[in-house]
């Protein structure tokens, strides 16, 4: 359960309210480090990257100053890895699925079609080893520190300037995206292209793209497609859950003391369940925003959205017969789908709702 995890958040923002007193006016930063980022704007940016930044300088007391820039400053947006990797920054955000071209595997800890909800994951993550899988994978196969920072609930599939309710309406769509869902897509008749949220918006008002998937109800309503795609299909089946990731050159990493990078793990757990809270508490409003705003709003039927979970699942596993980490970390995350298969049983109270 997510209870350890609480407790240690609530510790945590004890630990800062004393801190306040103790601390006083913050003291010169004796480490000033460069974020490099994949965001452009909007709450990854302000509840992933700087929010984690904010937290660090607080806790430290202001010791530790971590400056955050937008996505493309300090290297592709799509590549903070490298840049991470190569100290132009010592600490990088961003989704560790765009380096799926390099290792598949990084969609399973970044999310895809066959993921877990953001609950499940969540306590996966935190409770069932996988935050210590994927530091563990990452430092192996790219030579980086990682971990969870920032998770958001399921997205919206599809800001749509065509209207699409079943899979037949995704022949030949011209769809941004990214990670699995580029390779599982185009497999059942889309035409998908990728680039840097920055791109996204130019490129569907121009209409060289027809649709896009981004982020959750709530995080699309800065970026603004409503504006300018009528239709607003739901649920993200192709992606229930995308946990962002933060990482560390290992060289930087390892100058820190040992207090110091566990301050920087909790600095990103809290900020990974407060945006958790925040991005749930927004996305049940935004229905209501959109229907407001003269957008249309479709759902995928119910047998569309299993057809695309067990497609994806298949997916997954044939990536698991070539490549041992996709194998060992997905089926880590099956077996803990399974473990909760009644949770709704016990979790789940019927209401007038």
């Amino acid at each position: 359960m997510l209870k350890k995890c609480l407790n240690k958040i609530v510790a945590i923002s004890a630990f800062m309210v004393v801190s306040l007193f103790a601390f006083g006016q913050a003291t010169a930063a004796e480490i000033k480090w460069k974020m490099a980022t994949s965001w452009g704007g909007g709450p990854i940016m302000e509840l992933g990257a700087k929010q984690f930044a904010k937290n660090v300088n607080f806790l430290s007391g202001g010791r530790i100053e971590i400056e955050v820039f937008t996505g493309g400053t300090l290297g592709s947006a799509l590549k903070v890895s490298e840049t991470v990797r190569n100290g132009i920054a010592q600490v990088g955000h961003t989704w560790m699925g765009y380096d799926w071209g390099k290792d598949k595997t990084t969609v399973v800890f970044g999310g895809f079609a066959g993921s877990m909800d953001s609950e499940r994951m969540l306590h996966w993550l935190y409770e069932n080893g996988g935050a210590e899988m994927q530091k563990e994978f990452r430092l192996e196969k790219f030579g980086i520190i990682s971990m969870p920072c920032f998770i958001r609930t399921a997205e919206a599939f599809l800001h749509s300037r065509k209207k699409v309710e079943s899979m037949d309406d995704l022949q030949g769509l011209k769809v941004r995206t990214a990670g699995a869902w580029l390779e599982i897509s185009k497999d059942m008749g889309a035409a998908p292209v990728t680039m840097p949220g920055s791109e996204v918006y130019t490129s569907l008002d121009r209409g060289t793209i027809d649709a896009t998937e981004w982020g959750t109800l709530y995080e699309n309503k800065s970026a603004g497609f409503h504006k300018i795609a009528k239709y607003v299909v739901i649920p993200g089946v192709h992606q229930p859950v995308a946990p962002m990731e933060l990482m560390f050159n290992k060289k930087a990493w390892d100058s820190l003391s040992a207090s110091d990078q566990q301050l920087m793990e909790d600095a990103a757990r809290l900020a990974t369940f407060d945006s958790w809270t925040k991005v749930g508490h927004e996305d049940a409003k935004a229905l209501e925003f959109y229907k407001s705003e003269g957008n249309e709003i479709i759902e995928l039927a119910e047998d569309v959205q299993v057809s695309v979970k067990n497609e994806a699942v298949k997916w997954g596993k044939a990536q698991g017969e070539t490549n041992d980490w996709f194998k060992k970390a997905y089926e880590s995350q099956l077996a803990y789908e399974t473990l909760w298969k009644d949770a709704s049983r016990y979790r789940n109270v019927a209401t007038a709702n």
